[in-house]
């Protein structure tokens, strides 16, 4: 049932532009799924989904595909398109995004798997990166720049 579900999820977010975990319950209550939203949060969370400006202050869901090793192409533009500025903080890098980026531009960076970074916050337009230490926060935005940059 939940396998069948992630993938009802994965063709309603490939075929539509959804902006809420409402509209998720929606369709798949539509498709027969007895489902709530804390069941659709989780479902989001498993299946790696985050969310891509689309224009006009609009939003929709898209997968992050998990990948080893390498970063993806696809984070890789996420990264470049999402991102504003960077300040650091000592050893906390504020990461600042375009509005409702935030969340897809962590997630490229968690790709990033650098063992420098202890953890990140997202919000709608600012990520916070906690790392080991003043050094590590210089090298980690010295490695964003040449992502960015190309």
């Amino acid at each position: 049932m939940k396998k069948r579900r992630h993938e009802m999820i994965v063709d309603f977010i490939s075929n539509y532009d959804i902006e809420t975990q409402e509209e998720l319950v929606s369709y798949l209550r539509q498709e027969g799924f007895d489902v709530t939203q804390a069941t659709v949060s989780r479902d989001i969370r498993e299946l790696n989904l985050s969310k891509i400006s689309i224009g006009g202050g609009r939003q929709k869901y898209i997968v992050l595909p998990k990948e080893d090793g390498k970063l993806s192409d696809k984070y890789i533009r996420v990264l470049r398109d999402g991102f504003v500025s960077m300040n650091m903080a000592q050893n906390i890098l504020v990461i600042k995004t375009v509005q409702g980026m935030a969340m897809a531009v962590a997630a490229a960076v968690d790709a990033m798997k650098l063992p420098e970074i202890v953890g990140c916050i997202a919000g709608d337009d600012t990520i916070m990166a906690a790392i080991k230490t003043v050094e590590d926060t210089k090298a980690v935005m010295e490695k964003l720049e040449e992502i960015i940059q190309g």
